[in-house]
């Protein structure tokens, strides 16, 4: 990044936009990785939440992928089209809708396991530096979270 004040608003010199092309670059990869599971990106991070949990409100869902519930909704009615999940509103509270992995989901996640490695490889970086980079990226969103909240 450089020092020269003239060259803080160059796009090439942007942080942000550095995170943007490489999630622009992630998402190229996992979709051709993904495809073979029939998920798009959005529906394989939700699938990893519940492969973890098994179940949860979509509230909890939303709150682990930092998507609202405008955004989920209609991810959640494609998953549960395909019959990997199936959402059931509580019984206790109307207001919460649960959504929980059928036995195709639960199974999925063997096909799965493949996908990390394939993703890894396609890095071209060293395990030791992809770990130090999600370590420093989990750093920026912490503080940049703390600074939404400051405000």
């Amino acid at each position: 990044m450089t020092t020269n004040k003239e060259d803080y608003l160059r796009l090439d010199s942007m942080v942000c936009f550095s995170l943007h092309a490489a999630s622009r670059a992630f998402d190229s990869v996992y979709r051709v990785v993904l495809k073979e599971l029939g998920l798009t990106y959005p529906q394989y991070l939700a699938m990893l939440v519940l492969w973890e949990h098994r179940e949860l409100s979509v509230k909890q869902l939303g709150a682990h992928l930092r998507l609202d519930s405008g955004t989920l909704s209609p991810l959640l009615k494609r998953l549960e089209a395909t019959g990997l999940v199936r959402r059931e509103r509580s019984t206790a509270d109307e207001r919460s809708v649960t959504v929980r992995l059928t036995d195709e989901g639960a199974a999925l996640r063997e096909r799965a396991l493949a996908v990390p490695r394939r993703i890894y490889d396609a890095t071209g970086i060293g395990l030791d530096e992809l770990q130090d980079l999600h370590a420093r990226l989990n750093r920026l969103t912490t503080a940049l979270d703390s600074a939404v909240l400051d405000e």
